[in-house]
């Protein structure tokens, strides 16, 4: 796996070369994941340099780290997915199918429920 990521030159060995505007749209698609991986690191960021402290001891600690694995994981999910792909492709196979876009999108569905209920709390505190 690891070596489809970094020795890109051994892929093409691997069956038939693709129409290349499929290659492109493969590589369209891992840069938008790339992105989404941007965003969330640098919304991790922001949470830990920008938030007041939360009601909740540590929360706003806790949500910058897991915006920033978060973000990691889409990263490496994505170089992972765009190889598998490429490597189908090639090889005449179907597109490999994967659970990760609804899996992230549960998790920050479960995160924003979270941040609700935080903003709730503080409201009634206050």
């Amino acid at each position: 796996m690891l070596r489809q990521w970094f020795d890109p030159e051994k892929t093409p060995t691997v069956g038939r070369t693709p129409d290349y505007r499929f290659s492109l749209a493969n590589e369209r698609t891992f840069l938008a994941w790339i992105r989404t991986g941007l965003a969330l690191i640098a919304g991790g960021l922001a949470c830990a340099q920008f938030l007041p402290p939360l009601p909740i001891t540590f929360l706003r600690e806790g949500l910058a780290i897991a915006l920033l694995l978060l973000g990691g994981v889409v990263a490496l999910r994505a170089v992972d997915h765009w190889a598998r792909t490429e490597r189908a492709m090639r090889l005449g196979e179907e597109l490999p199918g994967s659970k990760f876009p609804a899996i992230l999108a549960l998790v920050v569905a479960l995160g924003s429920v979270l941040l609700i209920i935080t903003v709730l709390i503080n409201a009634v505190r206050e």
